[in-house]
């Protein structure tokens, strides 16, 4: 399911051949060895990997990574207990608004390590998999941002973007009318991560929570899955 007009994803298994063969740092070039699944790749076939980040802001040219939460799992089973979390030290102060968003304090992130600490079992997790997160750019952005940081060079990977696809399915502006829209009786449906999952009957967890949010995440994948597509859709057809 493309929409018409969309941006054509990138060949990602070319891609990340061409850039395991460019990048000069070992830990990328082994992330990007690993490859990953072809676009004809049916959903039940992929190995997904939910992934959420908690940021001191939203800007990640200004702003840092503080949590990193990843679950994995498939259309029918999400392994718990593989799961993965991390508390880190940010590379710029913790502010009073970042704190009351996702409650890590200054003590929590004191002893915290740092993202270099855990990059190369971050990248080794992430290897190999389908990414699915609640807003790309942010995930995306921000690891991207970090890697450039740390090593000099870029972080390329394909999502699955939970967030994406409900906007597909409940696109902003309708075809009511003006009228309709002048009256108030025409509202934008909320596409956020806890009022989608509303949609689908899932339960509400804490919000700003990177573990959390993935497995909410995840979940949310495969109730939009279950209830909008097939098992066997191509991933090609969700990606980005």
């Amino acid at each position: 399911m493309r929409r018409n007009g969309a941006t054509a994803a990138p060949d990602w298994p070319g891609l990340f051949a061409q850039l395991a063969q460019t990048t000069r740092d070992p830990r990328l070039a082994r992330f990007y060895q690993a490859g990953t699944v072809s676009a004809d790749t049916p959903l039940e076939q992929a190995p997904l990997l939910a992934l959420d980040v908690e940021t001191t802001g939203l800007d990640c040219q200004r702003d840092s990574i503080v949590s990193l939460g990843l679950v994995p799992f498939d259309l029918r089973r999400i392994r718990c207990r593989e799961a993965s979390y991390w508390v880190v030290k940010p590379l710029c102060e913790l502010s009073s608004q970042s704190v009351t968003f996702h409650h890590i304090t200054h003590s929590d992130v004191r002893e915290a390590p740092r993202l270099s600490n855990v990059l190369d079992e971050l990248l080794t997790i992430m290897a190999g998999k389908i990414m699915v997160v609640h807003y790309r750019t942010i995930e995306r952005g921000f690891l991207d941002q970090a890697v450039r940081h740390l090593l000099g060079d870029q972080l390329q990977f394909p999502v699955i973007d939970t967030m994406q696809l409900e906007a597909r399915l409940h696109p902003r502006h309708r075809r009511a009318g003006w009228l309709r829209q002048l009256l108030g009786r025409q509202r934008p449906v909320s596409i956020r991560l806890a009022d989608s999952r509303l949609r689908y009957g899932l339960p509400l967890y804490q919000a700003h929570h990177a573990l959390t949010d993935a497995l909410a995440t995840a979940e949310l994948l495969q109730a939009q899955v279950a209830r909008h597509y097939s098992p066997t859709t191509a991933v090609g057809d969700l990606w980005n």
